[in-house]
């Protein structure tokens, strides 16, 4: 039975179904419950029925009303008020107008009540009411295994769960969301905990790989339950969710074509953002905002690159000679933002003057909920209300909806191994909730460490946005502080992601239309692999569909359990291919390589050789990288990436079809399509640069069917205008073609004949090639570098191996193996003396391989030893290979200053002063070198009388990965503690001191006469 008009059905017995007890909503009268009233009440029996024209429908339960309103055919919406008047606290803040609704039916099976599109039906059964979600075909997504319920204050929905099913949601979740949520709570509110368990930037959404999502349409706190049953609660008396059919991609979208698709930054956006303090800052002395200008001029002169800078981040910092700070910065092709701590009433003028980057924050937004949203739309708003640029802003403890105006930042936190290592799976698992911005800053705003600053910055080059915060910290946090060897690897990292902008501004406009983020955890894109939704993937993502990143999160040069999903993964450092289904352990990692692969057939455009965005030209290549594999396909998405003239069609796209063998031999086709489209800027001619991941040469490379020159070496390659050059040494063989400048409105294509797949003609028969862990030599002594090599499915002849060194060191190589049988290992050494004047700590060697089954590559890591100690020795004498500190660096022989190398003063336990000794602030890590020539350390530990009596810390002394020795907590308060721990030959030794009371304040920890007793 339907109708198109407006039906009402009455039921029998409504009069006694409407004594169920029914607690108004809030603010609106509530009448006295009587004295035995549940405190948890659940909805009764249905009384009424009404269908309104189309697609809303309303069930009386007594007292009790709830509606069922479609928005589309895979989209409706459910409430319930309990006293049988609706409130909407959201209004039109969260959902977005949407339009027609489709057409609904409705039937009366005579339990339950059918309400219907082309696509899902809703049955409402009658007694008591209860609700269930069917697709079209008949398999249930979702059902109710009791009625919707309430007390004063919650109302819960409790669902069943299915054998196998998995959840995904709830905004920014910290060390958590990439994987499923199954048999976890879930906190979805403000707390302001911006650590590993906290929920900053949460939403109330979550998704079930049964087929559904659901987003509650509320400001209230909700807490999510994935147990057996699921209970969905949220701290208010009325219910009010919307609900989405499909799988999670099609979920996500619906879910953000509610609430708003994700914004699209700038192209500035996506490049590194700094921040820092420019005025009166009390941590740096006296400045003034212009000197940010001299920060801007450094990333140049360092060859950093860099696109957005905030210069006034730090509470009452202000700023001053705004106009002209912004037009310095933009003559180093970076943007001014500024920190709104104080809120956006002088947005307008500051925007005039040049500001295009507004960071929210805390201090004004309240308690976030509606407050947060509202900011951020309105300091979006205000950009793009006084300029012609795009919204850009950044924003704590947002709600759901700010997707659509904002990055998701989750707070300040301090470097440290740990903080990488949660911070993996927030904003992929972020994503899930159509979040497709979040970030955090590399290496936290406090702590750090050169080294955590590196592999962080390394792994967060891959998400769309990234800053480094300044001026909290002891020390400055911009990427080149460092000295080397790590501002040239910062460098290389952002570079690499400078030139990845094509790819990352594609996946950004993608955004808009899918609300699908760039950065993804595997089981977005995996949904049927079991592993995907579990811990194997949990310290891993997606960056795009391409580019799987498994960043390390520990002190080492070895990454264990990286999982590669079905399909075939290559190396991007070496080349070497994986076939997923499997587990990578014992991959090489040294400090400069991220374990980072890409899935065979990509096709990724990039702008070579830029440090901005603003250094492209109208001569600028347009390079593609290429990994050849059967089918694939990459569209390329271009606009002005600054003004807003893309949203009114200013806009191309150029397509890049790639036709090769699925494995083995033949040829590969790689057809760009015409540039469709118009913007201001575009280039009517470019030429191309490909790279193609073949691992063999072809017979002949040709352009629109006329052949290119084949040139006889890379530098040859690099001085021609066009031709096409074949390097097997490169990353197991690429082939290097350049184009002419070509027409953006013609399509071309480029052939390679007689060629093959990535992998080569015969996949798999290559060496691999690998290095026990570990390996130490001294500066200017003769040592020996193990490598191992195995051989692939045929057995490998004539395989020699060399070691690229750095400058300096000499390299003897090791003697040809006549043989390797298929898939056994040999063993070689290769002779390496470094300089004599190698600093001491961890290099980096290029291992490779040539044979006549072609070349491999493999990144290791040794160490370089200074001299060990061959008398007693005081340890703030010796070269310290490694030193991490919790507030400027360690000192020697003096108290820890927190700022400066040389800033502390004499140490000074209960009242005794050492001339020797080192002076640190937890958390601290020192490591030294003894060599095996020690017996014994000794030393006088506690917290420097300095501190007052404040404080709280322990001391621990380890050695070649054990510990030997942990002293009880110690306070500014304590005694001194003796220190006299036995080495045992020992060739490495930590010195820690930890914070115990998770407070920082106060943790001067002093290993005063720190002395080791050496042969």
């Amino acid at each position: 039975m339907q109708s198109p008009i407006r039906t009402r059905v009455a039921l029998a017995g409504a009069a006694v179904l409407g004594l169920l007890a029914v607690f108004a909503g809030p603010g609106s009268a509530q009448a006295a419950p009587p004295a035995d009233a549940p405190a948890d009440t659940s909805v009764g029996n249905v009384t009424g029925f009404e269908a309104a024209a189309g697609s809303v429908f309303t069930l009386h339960a007594g007292a009790a009303e709830a509606r069922v309103s479609f928005v589309a055919a895979d989209t409706f919406r459910i409430e319930l008020a309990p006293d049988g008047k609706f409130t909407d606290p959201t209004g039109s803040d969260i959902v977005l107008p949407q339009g027609r609704p489709p057409a609904a039916r409705w039937k009366d099976r005579g339990d339950r009540y059918e309400l219907s599109t082309d696509k899902v039906t809703l049955r409402a059964f009658k007694s008591p009411l209860r609700f269930a979600l069917y697709k079209a075909d008949g398999t249930r997504l979702w059902a109710e295994t009791k009625p919707l319920s309430w007390t004063k204050d919650t109302t819960t929905q409790t669902l069943s769960r299915g054998a196998t099913e998995q959840f995904y949601g709830g905004g920014m979740q910290n060390g958590r969301g990439n994987t499923s949520h199954r048999d976890q709570t879930v906190q979805v509110s403000v707390d302001d905990n911006w650590n590993d368990g906290g929920h900053p930037n949460s939403v109330p959404f979550y998704l079930s790989t049964a087929g559904y999502g659901v987003f509650r349409n509320t400001y209230a706190p909700n807490t999510y339950v994935f147990g057996q049953p699921v209970t969905a609660s949220a701290k208010e008396q009325r219910f009010d969710a919307y609900y989405f059919a499909g799988d999670a991609k099609q979920v996500i979208g619906d879910y953000t074509q509610l609430t708003g698709k994700p914004f699209l930054p700038p192209v500035y956006g996506l490049e590194p953002g700094d921040s820092d303090c420019y005025l009166h800052n009390a941590n740096r002395g006296e400045r003034h905002t212009l000197d940010a200008l001299k920060i801007a001029d450094a990333y140049k002169t360092n060859d950093m690159p860099g696109g957005w800078m905030l210069v006034n981040d730090g509470y009452d910092c202000g700023y001053e000679n705004l106009a002209e700070t912004a037009k310095g910065l933009q003559n180093d092709s970076m943007h001014m933002g500024l920190w709104t701590e104080d809120g956006l009433d002088k947005l307008a003028d500051q925007v005039k003057a040049g500001q295009r980057v507004a960071k929210l924050d805390v201090a004004w937004v309240g308690d976030g909920y509606k407050h947060a949203l509202d900011g951020c739309k309105a300091a979006y708003q205000g950009i793009e209300a006084n300029s012609d640029a795009r919204g850009f802003t950044w924003a704590p403890e947002s709600w759901s909806g700010a997707q659509r105006c904002g990055v998701q930042w989750s707070g300040d936190q301090s470097g440290s191994w740990d903080y990488i290592r949660w911070q993996i799976p927030t904003y992929a698992g972020a994503s899930m909730s159509g979040l497709a911005y979040t970030s955090g800053d590399i290496d936290g705003i406090f702590g750090g460490s050169p080294r955590t600053y590196t592999r962080d910055l390394q792994w967060k080059s891959f998400l769309p946005t990234v800053m480094t915060m300044d001026g909290w910290a002891a020390s400055d946090k911009q990427p080149y502080q460092y000295g080397e060897p790590y501002t040239s690897i910062n460098r290389s990292y952002l570079k690499l992601k400078e030139s990845l902008l094509p790819y990352m501004y594609s996946y950004a406009h993608e955004a808009t239309k899918t609300g699908v983020g760039p950065v993804r955890p595997l089981a977005l894109e995996y949904p049927d692999d079991p592993k995907a939704a579990t811990d194997a993937a949990k310290y891993e993502f997606l960056s795009g569909e391409d580019f799987l990143v498994a960043p390390v999160y520990q002190d080492t040069t070895v990454r264990n359990g990286i999982y590669l999903p079905k399909g075939t993964w290559i190396d991007y450092w070496s080349g070497r291919t994986y076939q997923g289904p499997t587990t990578v352990d014992h991959y090489s990692a040294p400090l400069d390589t991220l374990p980072l692969f890409v899935k065979a057939g990509a096709a990724v455009p990039m702008w070579p050789g830029i440090r901005s965005y603003q250094d492209r030209t109208a001569g600028s290549p347009l390079a593609w990288d290429i990994y050849p594999q059967g089918r694939s396909s990459f569209q390329l998405y271009e606009d002005d990436g600054v003004t807003r003239a893309n949203r009114t069609g200013a806009f191309a796209t150029q397509r890049a079809d790639v036709s090769a063998p699925q494995r083995g031999a033949g040829d590969v086709r790689v057809h760009v399509s015409a540039s469709t489209g118009e913007f201001k800027g575009k280039q009517a001619t470019r030429p191309y640069e490909l790279t193609l991941h073949t691992g063999s040469a072809p017979a002949a490379a040709e352009v629109q069917g006329r052949q290119l020159a084949r040139l006889g070496s890379k530098a040859a390659y690099d001085k021609a205008a066009t031709g096409w050059f074949y390097d097997p040494s490169d990353r197991g063989g690429v082939v290097l073609v350049k184009t002419a400048s070509l027409r953006t409105d013609k399509a071309f294509e480029v052939r390679l004949k007689d060629t093959s797949a990535v992998g080569g003609r015969t996949p798999g028969d290559r060496v691999t090639l690998a290095a026990p862990a570990g390996q130490e030599l001294g500066a200017g002594a003769p040592g020996k570098v193990a490598v191992d090599v195995t051989a692939g499915t045929r057995d490998a002849t004539g395989v020699k191996v060399s070691v690229d060194a750095p400058a300096g060191w000499t390299v003897t190589p090791a003697a040809a193996l006549d043989r390797v049988p298929a898939g056994a290992t040999r063993r070689v050494e290769v002779g390496v003396t470094p300089a004599k004047d190698a600093k001491p700590g961890e290099s980096t060697l290029n291992v490779n391989s040539a044979s006549a089954q072609g070349s491999s590559q493999q990144r290791i890591a040794v160490s370089v030893m200074p001299a060990p100690p061959a008398a007693d020795t005081w340890a703030s004498d010796m070269v310290w290979l490694t030193s991490s500190n919790g507030y400027g660096p360690p000192e020697r022989d003096r108290s820890n200053g927190e700022s400066g190398a040389a800033d502390g003063h004499t140490l000074t336990l209960a009242g005794k002063t050492y001339a020797k000794g080192i002076g640190a602030h937890a958390d601290s890590d020192i490591e030294v070198y003894t060599g095996g020539r020690c017996t014994a350390f000794t030393a006088d530990a506690g917290i420097d009388d300095e501190i007052n009596g404040y404080g709280e810390v322990a001391f621990s002394v380890e050695a070649d990965g054990k510990v030997l020795w942990t002293s009880p907590k110690v306070t500014g308060a304590s005694a001194t503690v003796p220190v006299n721990v036995p080495l045992g030959g020992a060739r490495h030794v930590h010195l820690k001191i930890t914070d115990t009371n998770n407070s920082k304040s106060g943790d001067h920890g002093d290993w005063a006469g720190a002395r080791f007793s050496c042969a």
